[in-house]
């Protein structure tokens, strides 16, 4: 994903002389260093100083530039909150911020680099779009669709390499659901790098019998209502895939559609209210129920419930 953010830049940055990029310190992370090779005059080095990165995007697009502004997860919004609230979202300014290193799959960089809230915090935000991609395919399209819609976005990559969910033919479509896989049974709604294991674990349920549907919810705000109430009706219980704090993502968000237009039962694999350590990625997964072996638990749960 985040190769696939750097090399789409470049692209951009060829197309349209008004895109700059900003970083704080981490292009060699974020892969924005590819647009400053290329575009040294257009590529701004903000340092560790996240709060100013946001301030100077913020006035490069109110002077009608296209800033992209990359760091961590855990470091935008977390760290520079209130300057994304002050500067960007109250007067809806056309920053596109895409961040790495999303999630528990940070691995051993630990507690400090986990960027569990970030959903929380950043859909709070009026005006702001918020996209999870599934895979490098996805994230490419993502990208160009923020480039080429006016206001905020935030767009959420994670570190490891994650399996291709789509073929080179997807075409992304802002604000709508992808199902992945049709089911009566019960609906696994996923995001980011759970998307992959939700298809495994609907893979593994088919052998028991278990007609299990799976859609990705990719843009998370605004949020597709209608495949959600629609999924509701037809299969009965939802089950949300994520990988971030259970308070304040996609299980919160769902769960607030569904309580509003078709009540089902539900199952959240979340984060539960906990900080994880250091370890792999895989192991932090494993540890705190983000598999497709949790999910599958999370759709049994749910269909005894129906």
């Amino acid at each position: 994903m985040r190769e696939t953010y750097g090399k789409t830049l470049v692209e951009l940055g060829r197309e349209n002389q008004d895109i700059v990029v900003l970083d704080a310190d981490l292009s060699r992370s974020t892969m924005t260093k590819i647009f400053a090779r290329e575009f040294p005059e257009r590529f701004f080095d903000c340092g560790i100083a996240e709060q100013n990165m946001v301030s100077i995007a913020a006035g490069l697009a109110a002077s009608g530039k296209l800033p992209f502004a990359s760091t961590f997860a855990v470091f935008a919004p977390g760290r520079c909150f209130d300057q994304i609230r002050m500067s960007i979202a109250q007067p809806g300014l056309n920053v596109k911020l895409v961040t790495s290193h999303g999630g528990i799959s940070v691995g051993e960089d630990g507690t400090s680099h986990h960027s569990i809230e970030d959903l929380a915090l950043i859909g709070s935000l009026p005006g702001f779009t918020v996209i999870v991609p599934a895979d490098a395919i996805e994230t490419a399209q993502a990208v160009r669709m923020a480039a080429a819609s006016y206001g905020p976005f935030y767009i959420r990559l994670c570190r490891p390499k994650v399996p291709p969910v789509y073929t080179e033919s997807y075409r992304f479509n802002l604000g709508k659901a992808v199902t992945m896989r049709q089911g009566r049974d019960v609906t696994v709604i996923a995001i980011g790098l759970m998307v992959a294991a939700a298809l495994e674990a609907a893979k593994n349920l088919g052998r028991e019998g278990i007609d299990c549907r799976v859609l990705n919810m990719s843009t998370l705000k605004p949020i597709d209502e209608a495949a959600i109430t629609q999924a509701a009706a037809e299969t009965g219980a939802i089950i949300t895939a994520e990988e971030h704090l259970e308070h304040g993502g996609l299980g919160s968000i769902v769960a607030q559609v569904l309580a509003r237009h078709q009540p089902v039962p539900m199952e959240f694999v979340a984060i539960k209210d906990t900080y994880a350590r250091s370890g792999k990625p895989a192991e932090l997964l494993q540890r705190h129920g983000l598999t497709a072996k949790d999910i599958e638990q999370g759709v049994r749960s749910a269909i005894a419930r129906k």
